[in-house]
């Protein structure tokens, strides 16, 4: 039982705490009212702080940090792009955007799929025009699969570039 009044309790609760922060970043590069990648790139940054920064260096936080950059445009381009490409209005685009906000409280379904209503509904309210309003919404869901897709990858990466320099 000695062992036991040996262990480090504030490192054990310190890397919980990064193992927390990577699931939950993990888990927000889909859902969208949580910062994933943020939050993967804060778990790095803290299993470096645990380790006084000698296994996890400068260099690889430089490259989660500049990895965080490109996951935040991702985030913001792909599902704009994706709108503004089938020809969206503001309205279609904000449409999306409240979509996103109350697919929040309906589950996978909402989170799937009400960024697609919502730009359809908001740029059907505007042009009146259901070819036009379906593109958009086809377009602003496509971008947001492709957005999310990509973001998954960031974030693996990043906890892949974490493990390697725990590791090596």
């Amino acid at each position: 039982m000695e062992w036991i009044a040996s262990i480090d309790w504030t490192s054990v609760a310190l890397w919980c705490v990064v193992i927390a922060l990577q699931a939950i970043g993990v888990a927000g590069t889909i859902v969208p009212a949580l910062p994933g990648i943020p939050m993967v790139f804060g778990g790095i940054w803290l299993a470096a702080w645990i380790g006084d920064y000698e296994q996890i260096g400068w260099v690889a936080l430089v490259v989660c940090g500049i990895l965080t950059v490109i996951g935040f445009a991702v985030d913001w381009v792909a599902q704009t792009l994706g709108a503004q490409k089938a020809g969206a209005s503001k309205w279609g685009i904000y449409g999306s955007l409240v979509g996103t906000f109350a697919g929040l409280f309906m589950g996978i379904f909402g989170i799937l799929f009400m960024p697609l209503i919502g730009a359809f509904v908001g740029e059907y309210l505007y042009q009146r025009d259901l070819k036009v309003a379906r593109n958009v919404g086809w377009a602003t869901w496509v971008g947001m699969m492709v957005g999310s897709a990509v973001k998954i990858a960031i974030a693996f990466t990043m906890i892949g570039i974490m493990l390697l320099s725990l590791w090596v």
